[in-house]
């Protein structure tokens, strides 16, 4: 039903508080789900570090013999060539809310150890092992052609005496299987001379990431199962650290959250453009039904925020849409026909939809919501460009 009733500006100003009070309600919700994922993350990751490991850093190994020409009596010596091959498996794990990084490491490496001096020396090769490591399954430590067991120290590093004849050198053949979190690293001694280092990795996923502070690969080839990647130090000085990240992976309790927090603006941008529109084609709306559309608006993020327990993100977030417009659209066509149902329909699927999906993909939340700003302000301003607001305000400021 049509009006020529003008907006009572009592109308707009109870509209306001409707929505400044859904804007509470969001805020409710966000801290619950802030609570809620704290909770999950700081209980669950216990767990998973427990079962799967820390992020794992192995460091590379050195050597030293006793010789009173050298500081504190000990002569360092780093391996003369490297031929290091990494395999890492993502195999990511949902606690709760949260997915977790977790992966397994399949690490193979021969080492050799040269004797600078020119008389025998006796060589203690030294390995260290991860720190905190979910066990190492199948571990080899063989220097030469002995298979006598190393000994392994409190502070967690393997060492073998080896008695090598001068300029000679010695292999050293290391291999374990393990699981860790979150990233793999090899690191190098501080501002140490690197030569002949080879380290081949493999890895079973196609979104590679390198950690901060360690060097890219000097080779890398993709393929349907993974990418192969190599770092090849054949003389290097302060030589950069080699890492991998895991893939990263959406979690439903954060996406949740951030779609929470940026609510109001999609109920600001939809009530105004509504409430615009109504007044231009002289459709009375009182502030219940701005009251209800609200209430539609914030049933899809209360669904969504409950529904991630149980269902994937994705479905949760379409269960969530398609319910809230049901609600907000088929209300309005209920209040003012076709004509507020063809407004409300695009208006949810650009404001509420769209806009929520972007928080799903990093990078798009800014753009998604300046393309938006701008293109809803030219539309109302071509709107309303000849609109006499006096008369839609009931007259006000006209000459006696």
């Amino acid at each position: 039903m049509k009006s020529n009733r003008p907006m009572k500006s009592s109308n707009l100003l109870l509209s306001a508080v409707i929505v400044a009070c859904t804007c509470l309600a969001w805020i409710l919700l966000g801290t619950a789900i802030s609570k809620r994922t704290f909770v999950s993350t700081a209980e669950m990751q216990r767990e998973v570090a427990g079962v799967w490991g820390p992020a794992l850093v192995q460091s590379h190994p050195d050597a030293f013999y006793f010789t009173p020409n050298a500081p504190a009596g000990r002569a360092a010596v780093l391996p003369s060539s490297t031929k290091v091959a990494v395999r890492l498996d993502s195999q990511p794990k949902r606690r709760g809310l949260l997915w977790h990084r977790t992966y397994e490491v399949d690490f193979s490496a021969d080492y050799a150890f040269t004797n600078p001096t020119r008389i025998p020396q006796t060589l203690y090769l030294r390995f260290p092992l991860p720190a905190d490591s979910a066990g190492l399954h199948g571990f080899v430590f063989q220097a030469g052609d002995e298979t006598a067991s190393a000994t392994a120290a409190e502070d967690g590093i393997v060492t073998r005496a080896v008695v090598v004849p001068a300029g000679e050198t010695v292999p050293l053949k290391v291999a374990y299987r393990t699981r860790g979190t979150d990233s793999w690293n090899y690191r190098f001694p501080d501002a140490r001379r690197i030569t002949g280092f080879d380290l081949r990795m493999r890895v079973n996923f196609a979104d590679i990431d390198f950690p901060f502070g360690t060097g890219s690969p000097d080779e890398r080839a993709q393929d349907d199962a993974g990418w192969n990647l190599a770092w090849v130090y054949p003389d290097v000085l302060s030589a950069p650290a080699i890492g991998m990240d895991m893939p990263k992976l959406l979690n439903a309790g954060p996406v949740a959250q951030r779609i929470v927090n940026f609510a109001p603006v999609s109920l600001l941008f939809f009530v105004t453009v509504l409430l615009i529109v109504a007044a231009l084609k002289g459709i009375p709306l009182h502030p219940m039904h701005v009251f209800f559309v609200s209430a539609g608006f914030f049933s899809f993020h209360l669904l969504f925020a409950y529904l991630v327990d149980l269902m994937p993100p994705f479905a949760s977030f379409g269960v969530a849409t398609v319910v809230s417009l049901l609600l907000v659209a088929g209300y309005l066509r209920a209040v003012g026909g076709k004509l507020l149902f063809g407004v409300a329909v695009p208006a949810q699927v650009v404001y509420l939809a769209l806009f929520s999906l972007s928080f799903f993909f990093d990078g798009l939340t800014g753009i998604t919501l300046a393309v938006v700003s701008v293109l809803t302000l030219a539309l109302l301003m071509i709107l309303t460009a000849r609109i006499d607001w006096r008369e839609v305000f009931g007259g006000a400021g006209k000459a006696a």
